[in-house]
């Protein structure tokens, strides 16, 4: 079909032959015509106004969003918290690369260079970490805990034990209702809103309870730790697979599991109170004992009503001597209380910090032997020990205080493999972390001399005190010896949790011991210990004698095996306290000798100072 609209123009085909119509603009109708643009363009100031106006408006509403949508305030902090983190890790893996590939003059640079290389990333990662708060300031004290990490780690993150953010108290008010049913105002008849105490997971106000007048601590957790815990640990486990993955040999993955696990129980206050419950039943068959652990009144599970302790840090040694406490009897004692809670018991305190342990002049209703007593706080987290691990280290820690022999050598790598599944060429690296000093010398090994620059400990009571030579030793050893670095992140990968908090908690109590000043041989403690072991062991060997009586009867034989093992306990115990009496009194002379040239000095409140380990 042929249509014609006016004028036509033809174009042809080989096979086809059409008519397109050609028309002015001006005659089409209207509704077909192309609009054409009569607006006068936009100035620059023009132009900028209107950007503006779009980014208010744009401001306007992501505020308004944030304030009132939660979901995106969610998001928004979540990310905020993740880029932070992200952002420290990836700068400390890059400046990890760069120091670990580049060539040294000698070993005096190349340490050098590691050593700020650690500072600096650990440094990065503490801004981070206190920033964020919460989870992470938790991250940050496990890290600080790990003394098989280098020092420059630890050290920077030991703060995070004390410094932490107090939430404020309208968020506090909020939670408190939400978990009780009732107002802080209706609970108590005071309540100061400056908190005490500030931790990573909750805070601590004095308070005096309406119902009953008594003045008590109350225990509040951060409201904002539910809202950010899972993605916190996410983030947590997320970096450290990514360390992993760019440093394969330098793995930090356990570190996130183990706050998976035990973060939720931590964050449980009703946890808390049934833990604090066991352990006061299990020293609660003491005629004697130092410790103390607050009552509970009242607990949900994010506040609890306790005891309120009024006293001074352990290592405080200007407390101390106002209260006439001697230094040397607290080390001991804390050394016993953990002792039995590990050995004997089966269930200790996993996060022994100073921060969580008082010291206070014994009231007259208490059970210690001396002027003192040691309260124990923040039972969020404990460890049961199966008897076959609990009662393999301390044979293992037996066999660490005998003298040197082949028997000796053999029994600590034999333990050493049933209790952390350590194989002969890293037993080395197991001995140092659990004794703090440079691996003992064995009987086989020839003298010492002087190419190592210090003498080799034969045992844990070999009275020699640690130098400064065998430190600056057990330091260069990280970095001069090949695969030595690497063996010591695969030690902490293969070793149980509960071997690691063992370790914690003997580190805990060498640490005290040299923040006490004690005027005892550093290895005083370690008989402590060695007494508690060789009482578990005797006490698994017994009831294995009294389990077979029940079935077969007393025979001679069994008798003559429970009167020599029997034997054998005694004698070992008898023998640990005629040293232990024997430091003490070299203590005590030390002590003596410090007092009286304090009273030389500034007479008798001198002789107190100096008495205590304090400046004249």
């Amino acid at each position: 079909m042929l249509i014609r609209l006016g004028a036509t123009k033809s174009i042809a085909s080989p096979s086809l032959r059409c008519h397109a119509p050609v028309r002015s603009i001006r005659n089409l109708p209207r509704f077909l015509r192309q609009p054409q643009n009569t607006q006068t363009p936009l100035s620059r100031s023009q132009k900028w106004t209107r950007r503006v106006a779009y980014a208010a408006a744009l401001s306007a509403t992501a505020v308004v969003t944030y304030n009132t949508y939660e979901p995106f305030r969610h998001t928004v902090l979540a990310a905020d918290r993740i880029g932070r983190v992200v952002w420290a890790v990836s700068l400390g893996v890059v400046d990890y690369k760069r120091t670990f590939s580049k060539t040294y003059e000698d070993d005096e640079a190349m340490l050098n260079a590691y050593s700020t290389c650690h500072q600096r990333s650990a440094e990065r990662l503490l801004i981070a970490l206190q920033t964020n708060g919460g989870i992470f300031i938790k991250l940050g004290q496990h890290i600080s805990s790990v003394n098989l990490l280098p020092w420059e780690w630890t050290s920077t993150m030991r703060p995070l034990q004390d410094q932490c953010f107090p939430t404020p108290m309208e968020a506090i008010e909020a939670m408190y209702i939400a978990d009780t049913g009732r107002s802080i105002e209706e609970q108590f008849s005071y309540f100061d809103p400056e908190p005490i105490g500030v931790a990573s997971l909750a805070q601590v106000h004095i308070a005096h309870d309406r119902e009953t007048g008594k003045k008590v601590a109350v225990k509040l957790q951060h409201p904002h730790l539910e809202e950010f815990a899972e993605i916190d640990m996410k983030t947590a486990t997320t970096c450290l697979a990514w360390v992993k993955a760019i440093f394969p040999e330098f793995e930090f993955t356990w570190l996130g599991e183990e706050m998976r696990k035990n973060l939720p129980l931590e964050m449980d206050f009703c946890n808390e109170a049934a833990n604090a419950a066991r352990a006061m039943n299990d020293f609660s068959g003491h005629l004697w004992t130092t410790l103390y652990i607050p009552e509970v009144f009242r607990v949900t599970k994010r506040t609890m009503v306790m005891e309120f302790i009024e006293g001074g840090r352990v290592d405080d040694l200007e407390y101390l001597n106002k209260y006439h406490i001697d230094r040397n009897a607290v080390s001991r004692e804390l050394t016993k209380i953990f002792s039995e809670m590990v050995y004997i018991n089966g269930f200790f305190h996993a996060d022994p910090h100073a921060g969580n342990l008082l010291i206070r002049p014994a009231p007259p209703s208490s059970r210690s032997r001396y002027n003192f007593e040691i309260a124990l706080l923040d039972h969020g987290l404990y460890f049961d020990i199966d008897d076959e691990l609990r009662i393999n280290y301390a044979h293992l820690w037996l066999s660490l205080i005998a003298s040197p022999s082949a028997k000796t050598n053999a029994d600590r790598r034999k333990y050493a493999q049933l209790v952390g599944n350590i194989s002969p060429e890293m037993y080395p690296v197991f001995e140092s972390a659990i004794t703090g000093r440079a691996n003992l010398k064995a009987l086989e090994d020839a003298p010492d001399t002087t190419s190592l620059g210090f003498k080799r400990a034969g045992s844990l009571i070999d009275t020699l005190q640690q130098s400064e030579e065998e430190l600056e030793a057990i330091r260069r050893a990280l970095v001069q010896k090949d695969g030595l670095l690497p063996m010591l992140f695969a030690l902490l990968r293969r070793m149980p949790r509960r071997v690691l908090m063992i370790l914690k908690l003997n580190d805990l109590t060498r640490n005290l011991d040299n923040s006490l000043a004690t005027t005892h041989p550093r290895s005083r403690i370690f008989l402590i210990i060695a007494r508690y072991c060789a009482l578990a062991v005797w006490l698994d060997e017994r009831k294995a004698i009294f389990d077979e009586w029940r079935f077969t009867g007393p025979t001679w034989s069994s008798l003559g095996s429970y009167f020599s093992k029997w034997w054998s306990f005694h004698k070992l115990n008898d023998g640990i306290r005629l040293l232990e009496f024997a430091m003490d009194t070299q203590a005590q002379i030390v002590m003596m000798g410090a007092w009286l040239r304090g009273l030389w000095r500034r007479g008798f409140v001198g002789a107190s100072r100096a008495a205590a380990g304090l400046e004249v």
